[in-house]
């Protein structure tokens, strides 16, 4: 009886780590939902806007932190307002990680766009987030470094236009990399998912 107990015990045990080295050779682990940047990862451009209180907003000082970037106008009639809808979901998600979060909105139409009411319009979503805009001479550098697309789609008068532009928004890490994208209409606990993974690494 002593001799059959132990081969099934010894039976037991094999198969238990059988399970576990299938699980170490097989398992694979949770990867990132959005479009990966390849390693060595870029480093995000630096560069300085003032925001609507009149100080400086330095990209470089969000450093720690994880920035969602995402480039746009006021006037936009779908996709910005759906982005940023997108973007308040995935901070909400985070719960209290939604600190270590920093999420910043940039004008592609600064001939309309204060950085006043660029604040204004994102407060709709979250009062967290950071409305940016400037003059052409400052931004064009800044689209240029993050390849935003930019086109003028003339309407019926001066002030009546559509500015057809890159509509993604871009992850830059805790060490100021650039290390993923998501395209318009990323379902929010996609990027949501992708920063707890990056917070706990």
């Amino acid at each position: 009886m002593d001799r059959k107990i132990t081969i099934v015990g010894l039976a037991s045990l094999s198969l238990v780590g059988l399970a576990i080295l299938l699980n170490m050779f097989f398992l694979k682990p949770a990867s990132f939902r959005g479009t990966a940047y390849g390693e060595p990862y870029p480093a995000a451009q630096d560069f300085t806007l003032t925001d609507s209180s009149g100080e400086p907003f330095k990209l470089s000082d969000g450093k720690g932190k994880i920035t969602l970037l995402f480039f746009g106008y006021t006037y936009c009639p779908d996709v910005c307002p759906t982005t940023l809808s997108e973007i308040k979901l995935a901070v909400d998600k985070l719960g209290g990680d939604a600190s270590q979060v920093q999420v910043a909105f940039i004008s592609v139409d600064p001939d309309r766009d204060t950085t006043e009411g660029m604040q204004k319009y994102v407060e709709k979503f979250n009062p967290a987030f950071i409305g940016l805009s400037g003059t052409i001479e400052e931004l064009q550098p800044i689209w240029d470094n993050y390849g935003v697309f930019r086109e003028v789609v003339e309407g019926t008068s001066a002030s009546n236009y559509l500015i057809n532009h890159t509509a993604r928004v871009t992850l830059i890490d805790q060490s100021g990399n650039m290390r993923l994208s998501y395209g318009f209409q990323t379902p929010p606990e996609d990027i949501a998912h992708d920063i707890e993974l990056l917070l706990g690494q």
